[in-house]
């Protein structure tokens, strides 16, 4: 372990993790590198969603061919690589779990892993337009190996410098342990990559096959042991050393949460900002074609976007919405499970798709087929984004000694406000959808007001559930005296009256 450094005259000290760092040397505090990255994490997690929204749709063309020949191979390829950024993420948030404390060459490394995540949305872009060429996924596949190697050497540097760990680590005999344990998990994916852009020369499903098993191979493995612990009934050796890992895929692990929702707040900034900047590239008019067309009268030129302002307000209402309801959820969690974090991300992925739940509500004429279509793409992407907030805190519930806070519990005095909250957009927007369905004539009319009374329906939620609650009581009250005044009866009953 590297000798204490001397102290530099007129320096502060800046306090944290039970001892002193001081303004001049060269190890520092990891906060404003982590917000940082989850920043950029987020911001390239959510603009892979652009290829998808700027899908160009002639107007003659049914939606529900376009989804079928183009935008569902390009969803599903958007819904891959979300995740696996996501993946990037949560092994970035459990690698500065173990390194606390950061130098200059652990900050440039961080920026070098970076440097490589941005170049992340460029290549899903190759992919999306050339799902059959095998270049893309094969750039795409060696970016990922590159992000893993980085974070691989930022694993080897932090144990060669023992000062930078977590303070448990440092003091523990089984720092290898931790290490080895370290590079397996953060190398599993890059050799899935490794091995995906090998089989894009030779056989293309394959590869995306195993870009799946990114995502899913740490549960996948969770699960197995699992059923082997069961079956056979007896612990492995990864089992036995449980209490010294601190870097695992266990899913009742906590997760940093302070980093889940920064993470998550900026994928909801992103999506919210990309609605604004597409109203300012494709919705202001050729100062020629106003002069020409409309007489120089701009608010006459402006008329003809009306209906992308209303999706614009629509969709960022949704947003804002969702994200209220997120911030909600979280003020009463205490500690995120890997489960919650996993339920969260999948959660953010269908906020990512809103950009496009935008674009195809502004494009359509009302009252067409394909208006119809949109409507129903966007109420599915809203009912998946809120479903997957409602698991979170049925998840929480499950453990909510250890993840939630007492009033958040059940009998707790937001219990049943939480529950309505939570439970408000997957009942409308699932309503929405089978009201378009047998009511197509009023489905753009049904698709309005349902985002204009969503937020009058939340400022009237704590009155309604209040008035429920109330009234509940009331009746279970009079049941209970009902009970009671029959029991005194019988009580007062002789034992022959009783029998006849």
């Amino acid at each position: 372990m590297s000798a204490p450094r001397p102290a530099v005259p007129g320096a502060e000290p800046v306090r944290g993790r039970g001892m002193e760092l001081e303004l001049g040397s060269s190890t520092q505090t990891s906060h404003r590198l982590l917000a940082y990255s989850d920043a950029l994490l987020s911001i390239i997690a959510t603009v892979m969603i652009l290829p998808v929204a700027h899908t160009k749709i002639h107007p003659d063309q049914k939606l529900g061919e376009s989804v079928q020949q183009l935008l569902l191979a390009k969803i599903a390829v958007y819904l891959m690589t979300f995740l696996i950024v996501t993946v990037a993420w949560a092994a970035h948030v459990r690698l500065f779990q173990v390194i606390e404390l950061i130098d200059d060459v652990l900050a440039l490394l961080n920026l070098a892993c970076m440097m490589i995540i941005t170049f992340l949305p460029y290549t899903f872009s190759l992919m999306a337009s050339f799902p059959e060429v095998p270049f893309g996924i094969f750039l795409f596949s060696v970016c990922a190996v590159v992000i893993g190697l980085i974070q691989a050497v930022i694993v080897a540097y932090g144990f060669y410098h023992p000062h930078l760990l977590n303070q448990q680590i440092q003091v523990s005999e089984n720092q290898n342990f931790y290490k080895c344990h370290i590079l397996k998990v953060i190398l599993r994916g890059p050799i899935l990559c490794f091995l995906a852009a090998t089989c894009s020369f030779f056989f293309i499903p394959l590869s995306y096959v195993l870009l799946g098993l990114v995502i899913v191979f740490p549960h996948l493995t969770r699960f197995i042991t699992w059923c082997k612990t069961k079956i056979v009934g007896h612990r492995g050796e990864e089992e036995e050393h449980h209490s010294l890992e601190t870097f695992t895929f266990y899913l009742s692990e906590p997760l940093s949460k302070e980093r889940v929702e920064g993470f998550s707040d900026g994928v909801y900034a992103i999506v919210a900002t990309l609605l604004i900047l597409d109203i300012c590239e494709d919705n202001v008019p050729d100062p020629r074609e106003v002069e020409e067309k409309f007489h120089g009268s701009l608010l006459e030129a402006l008329s003809e976007y009306g209906p992308n302002y209303l999706a614009y307000f629509g969709s960022f209402v949704t947003i804002g919405l969702l994200w209220f309801v997120h911030h909600s959820l979280f003020l009463y969690v205490t500690k995120a499970t890997r489960l919650m974090g996993l339920l969260n991300i999948l959660s953010l992925a269908f906020i990512g798709g809103l950009p496009l739940a935008y674009q195809l509500t502004s494009e359509f004429a009302e009252k067409s087929h394909n208006e119809i279509e949109a409507i129903q793409v966007s109420c599915v992407i809203t009912f998946f984004a809120s479903i997957f907030q409602f698991a979170i805190w049925t998840t929480a519930l499950f453990h909510e000694r250890e993840t939630l806070h007492p009033f958040a519990r059940y009998g707790g005095k937001e219990h049943a406000f939480m529950f309505a909250k939570l439970a408000l957009y997957p009942c409308v927007s699932l309503g929405v959808f089978l009201l378009t369905c047998l009511l197509s004539e009023f489905s753009t009319a049904i698709f309005h007001l349902m985002q204009i009374v969503i937020p009058f329906a939340f400022l009237a939620l704590r009155i309604f559930v209040r008035i429920s609650l109330t009234v509940l009581r009331s009746v279970m009250s009079l049941s209970r005296r009902k009970v009671v005044l029959l029991e005194e009866e019988e009580a007062c009953l002789s034992p022959t009256e009783t029998l006849s």
